[in-house]
């Protein structure tokens, strides 16, 4: 009689104990929609010069989420429309959005001056900063960030620039943590960058 209570309870408690060790296995969701990348060993600072005329480095934003996207103002598309989205993202964050500094770095140094980032780039939100450096400084960091971009079609002044289109995202401790791909709802970016200022 006991071993037919002991055999019974075992039917019931196996399972349940299964059930227990498959859920105590599975992962936890992914705290972000967009790519985790904390721990990249490259992004990991920069020296430029923003639309104010002031050096900037990433130091300059602690206690603020960062994000980073390279273009350029005569971009026809992908720029305006990183941008764009962007701005949408600031009004999704509401009062969060003045912890929030978006940068703006142009891979188009000989077109891209001090005056004309002052002009476009505020146009989206004032908060924005265009930055600059000079051509080598500008390849430096944007092989850093592991970027591409590449003059296409009449290289004489009539260029277009061929160039990577994801934006950067670095926690208010300087690290970085995100990277999001050109496109991404503004609901969702906001969502991530909320979730980094809560501290995840």
């Amino acid at each position: 009689m006991a071993s037919s209570f002991a055999a019974r309870l075992r039917m019931i408690a196996l399972p349940l104990l299964a059930a227990g060790l498959l859920a105590g296995c599975t992962p936890p969701a992914p705290a972000f929609k967009s790519t985790d990348i904390t721990g990249a060993d490259y992004g990991k600072n920069f020296v430029l010069t923003d639309h104010h005329g002031q050096p900037r480095t990433l130091a300059d934003f602690k206690g603020k989420v960062v994000t980073i996207f390279f273009g350029y103002t005569q971009c026809p598309d992908v720029c305006p429309t990183a941008l764009s989205s962007m701005s949408s993202v600031m009004q999704e964050l509401g009062a969060d959005a003045d912890r929030v500094q978006v940068i703006f770095v142009t891979v188009d140094p000989e077109r891209d001056t001090q005056a004309l980032l002052a002009e476009y780039v505020p146009v989206f939100d004032a908060r924005f900063l265009g930055m600059y450096g000079s051509l080598e400084k500008t390849a430096e960091i944007a092989k850093d960030f592991r970027v591409f971009y590449r003059k296409s079609g009449d290289l004489a002044g009539h260029y277009t620039i061929d160039h990577s289109a994801g934006t950067y995202v670095f926690g208010p401790d300087g690290r970085l943590r995100l990277y999001m791909r050109h496109g991404e709802e503004p609901q969702v970016v906001a969502a991530d960058i909320k979730a980094l200022l809560d501290g995840k």
